[in-house]
Order: structure tokens, then C-alpha cells, then sequence
């Protein structure tokens, strides 16, 4: 007998599984946060609708990596503040060393879930082998599911 219940989204899954890669091998895991109002971050440092904010270890205090919701506490200009993202507000996660990670679509698929509609799946793509600088923006997002074999 099959369970009618709609079934958990993979993506907060997803995260915390390459939260933990980039976490074994070293790296820093950022995390990029399509901003509205279910989501609390500090406004100044958002721009063009988005924010970057460093996940690691040495960035954060508390956090939690939930189903539903991403919590912590973390410094923005020697003020600690507190941040809260709704899973599905995250568009992307990544490797700050070398721009390794996935990226997730955010807004109409997003909403679609949330109603408990039937989707295609949320990976939109990989992050290339491709070295990326500490300071520059991360993978672009792509409009359609595409899931990229990296060997």
C-alpha cells in the first residue's frame, strides 16, 4: 500500500550533503539566498534580490541545517545578527575555493512545492571543474532542471 502523503523535498537534503563535501575536503561553503520576506537577513548587504552568506564553521554560531528552515547566528560588520532562510529560498550552494556545488531553482518551482504539486527534479545544475576567485559571484542559476555529470 503506497503512502499518499506528498513526499519532503530533496533539496534540503542536498544541501547539507555538500555542506558536509565541502566541510570534509577543506573548503567554504556558501550558500546563496534568493531574499523576500520570509527571509531574514541583514537588508544593506543584499543586492539585486540575493545575498551570499558563508556557512562554515568559523562563520556561524548555532546553525541548523533543518528540512525547513536554515538558522544561525553570524557577524556582518562585527554585529552579530541573527539569520533565517526558508530551505527553498536557497538557490545555491557551493565551494568558495573552486565554485563546486549545485544550484536549485527558486520562485514558481519553489511555490509549486509548497501547494504539493508534482515537479521535475529541483537540481538545476553542477558547478564546473573550473576555479572560481574567493570573491566572485557564484555559479549562475539556470531556468531549466539540467542534472550535470561531473566524473
Amino acid at each position: 500500500m503506497a503512502d499518499s502523503s506528498p513526499t519532503t523535498s530533496t533539496r534540503p537534503y542536498l544541501v547539507r550533503a555538500i555542506y558536509e563535501w565541502c566541510t570534509d575536503n577543506g573548503y567554504t561553503p556558501y550558500i546563496v539566498v534568493s531574499v523576500n520576506a520570509d527571509v531574514r537577513v541583514p537588508m544593506e548587504f543584499v543586492k539585486n534580490g540575493e545575498m551570499v552568506l558563508n556557512v562554515s564553521f568559523d562563520a556561524t554560531s548555532g546553525l541548523q541545517l533543518g528540512n525547513e528552515f536554515i538558522e544561525f547566528k553570524g557577524r556582518f560588520g562585527g554585529v552579530a545578527r541573527d539569520i533565517f532562510v526558508p530551505v527553498g529560498r536557497v538557490s545555491a550552494i557551493y565551494a568558495r575555493e573552486n565554485g563546486q556545488g549545485m544550484a536549485f531553482p527558486v520562485g514558481e518551482l519553489a511555490a509549486a512545492q509548497a501547494s504539493g504539486a508534482g515537479i521535475a527534479p529541483e537540481v538545476s545544475s553542477a558547478a564546473s571543474d573550473a576555479e572560481t576567485p574567493p570573491d566572485t559571484q557564484p555559479p549562475s542559476v539556470r531556468a531549466k532542471p539540467v542534472l550535470t555529470r561531473i566524473k
